[in-house]
């Protein structure tokens, strides 16, 4: 009993582990035979290749000597071979036309590593082309190299492997960070690409080619969250960008030591908390500040940064969610925005409703990112009882029919004894046929004795299940202790709404400490077998499989869980009204949200 609907509350808040994104990249360069990652660090490029197996005689001046089961007998020296890789294979060139020189750090067999695309295969909807899948043959030559140089160049030029035409000696997917900052998404390097390094600012750091890019490139961020009974501001802010509008208190110029993450983290929390304010429906909005992280661009989107570590001021970033209570689904939601600098002249401001997300951008001259309810259909999820049928609870007994019935007998009984046999003949006619006609009418309910209790359908046992768990899901949308609890009590009784009340509560001090909101979007009951317990009226125990799905959004992305949950349930019907009295879970099973196979496989158990 604990543990399920310990789990519940758990579901409802942190879904660390993304299944699908809102953004995923469609060129498959992430799945690309050759891979390459390219890090420009302050003294020197950092190459890290996996090289296919297939593809050595591209590199095989990287391949040791005795690896090779009949050497050459000319075959040069590693430092020669190593030159002319720089200088005819791998090049990278300063803006002065320099090419860097190679340096072998590492070199090793190894697997590839797993860079599935969940679209690999399938039709880029965009380019109408096939997306390519990663090599069956997982087999690489791992290779670390160091291009050291001197100064800080303006620009870099990365040049692949190419032929006497221009063209590609070998596929390579690739993607190039200036220390931490990535600057573009994976994409193919099969051409000469340059990129204009900022040494003062890494985020500005970009490619001359407009195609070799990354997603997320605004180094500030404005999302509103519009859903029932709670609207949120999420901000993704630089520290560095925030130097322009407060004292950051730090020790030193360049970097966030851990003693010092957390102090500034509540300092930028309480800053913007001041800032950008929030007006619903014309009134204005008590923010709370719900909770502060650091985050960090990757491939696959924004990432919390779980455990501390020291962080370069120049690309530190910090996501800040300021949480405002309401009492149903707004009417209008605006948000007046503040903080400019001068490079930061255009902010992204994104409002996402139940109906989606929808994009647009704030601006000096046009500060106001404003959001109205366009919902036609949408309805508010709500919490009530579950009243139980009057078939299962009660009789309905009518009244005139009754009394005609009690009249008959002593017309009965005068025919009996043939005294005024006319009379009392049509009298008994007369009482059967008023009796008969009005059963409909006149009727009183009367509580049904708990041994004459009906057998529930599993039809009907499935139909109560679902709104149950519907109710309880629900509750948990509710931010206040008290109403979660007033909203569990619909559906659940005695020790057992204890337990879970206590467990949400748990779970609550868990969001506070950085968990993340979740919703739960969709209960589908699967399986019931209900049968009655005879030690207790109007008792079932049902045999019970469900499925969960949930999502939590949160900076633009919106992550997906399903779980998949076998379980013995008992449902009691308590003054008129279905609730839950106890649960044993017997299984919990986390399933891919993108497809029912798990599903099928389960239930055909």
């Amino acid at each position: 009993m604990y543990r399920f609907f310990y789990f519940i509350a758990l579901f409802c808040i942190a879904i660390s582990v993304p299944s699908k994104a809102d953004w995923i990249n469609l060129t498959g360069a992430e799945t690309s035979p050759n891979i390459a990652e390219i890090y420009v660090l302050d003294d020197r490029v950092e190459l890290v290749m996996e090289i296919y197996v297939r593809d050595l005689e591209v590199f095989e001046d990287l391949i040791p000597d005795d690896w090779l089961k009949d050497k050459p007998t000319n075959r040069p020296a590693i430092d020669e071979r190593l030159g002319q890789f720089s200088e005819e294979k791998f090049q990278i060139i300063t803006n002065g036309g320099q090419k860097l020189p190679a340096q072998l750090q590492l070199v090793e067999p190894r697997m590839r590593k797993d860079r599935k695309s969940p679209f690999a295969g399938m039709i880029n909807p965009i380019t109408r082309q096939r997306v390519p899948e990663a090599p069956k043959d997982k087999r690489v030559l791992y290779v670390e190299i160091s291009y050291p140089f001197e100064g800080q160049p303006k620009t870099l030029t990365f040049v692949p492997p190419l032929d006497e035409e221009g063209r590609p000696l070998a596929s390579i997917g690739f993607i190039a960070y200036h220390k931490a900052v990535p600057i573009i998404d994976f994409r193919y390097l099969g051409a000469p690409a340059t990129v204009n390094l900022d040494w003062s600012d890494p985020w500005y750091t970009k490619f001359d080619n407009p195609n070799l890019k990354r997603h997320h490139k605004a180094a500030l961020m404005s999302f509103l969250y519009v859903e029932p009974y709670e609207v949120r501001h999420e901000i993704l802010v630089r520290v560095k960008d925030l130097e322009v509008w407060m004292d950051l208190g730090l020790k030193g110029d360049e970097f966030i030591e851990t003693d010092e993450l957390e102090p500034l983290k509540q300092r930028v929390g309480e800053f913007l908390l001041q800032k950008n304010p929030v007006r619903i429906d014309g009134a204005p909005g008590e923010p709370i500040l719900d909770r502060t992280n650091y985050v960090k661009v990757s491939i696959t989107g924004i990432q919390i940064v779980d455990q501390p570590e020291r962080l370069e001021i120049s690309t530190a970033i910090v996501g800040v969610i300021l949480a405002y209570i309401t009492d149903g689904m707004p009417r209008e939601v605006t948000t007046e925005w503040e903080l400019f600098t001068d490079q930061i002249q255009r902010v992204p401001a994104t409002s996402i409703d139940p109906a989606g997300p929808l994009q647009t951008y704030v601006d000096p001259d046009d500060r106001v990112h404003k959001w109205t309810n366009f919902l036609k259909n949408y309805q508010v999820p709500t919490v009530a009882d579950i009243t139980a049928s009057e078939s299962i609870t009660a009789v309905r007994i009518p009244l005139i029919s009754v009394a005609c019935v009690l009249a008959l007998f002593p017309v009965v009984f005068r025919l009996k004894k043939r005294t005024n046999k006319f009379n009392s003949t049509i009298a008994a006619i007369l009482l059967v046929v008023i009796g008969i006609a009005t059963v409909p009418f006149a009727q009183v309910s009367v509580a049904k004795p708990g041994v004459i209790a009906p057998r529930l359908s599993d039809t009907d046992a499935k139909s109560v299940l679902q709104s149950l768990l519907n109710n309880v899901y629900r509750a948990f949308d509710f931010r206040e202790e008290d109403n979660v609890y007033d909203k569990l009590a619909h559906s659940v009784e005695g020790d057992l709404l204890t337990d879970v009340y206590l467990q949400s509560r748990k779970s609550l001090n868990i969001q506070r400490a950085g968990g993340a909101q979740a919703r739960v979007k969709e209960v589908d009951v699967l399986q019931v077998k209900a049968e009655h317990n005879p030690e207790k009226s109007f008792s079932y125990g049902l045999t019970a499989k469900w499925s969960v799905l949930g999502t939590v959004g949160h900076w633009g992305h919106v992550h997906t869980r399903k779980n998949l949950y076998d379980a013995l349930v008992t449902i009691d019907v308590i003054d008129g009204v279905w609730k839950i009295t106890d649960l044993e879970l017997l299984e919990e099973q986390r399933v891919d949200p993108w497809s029912n196979a798990p599903l099928e496989k389960t239930l055909a158990q």
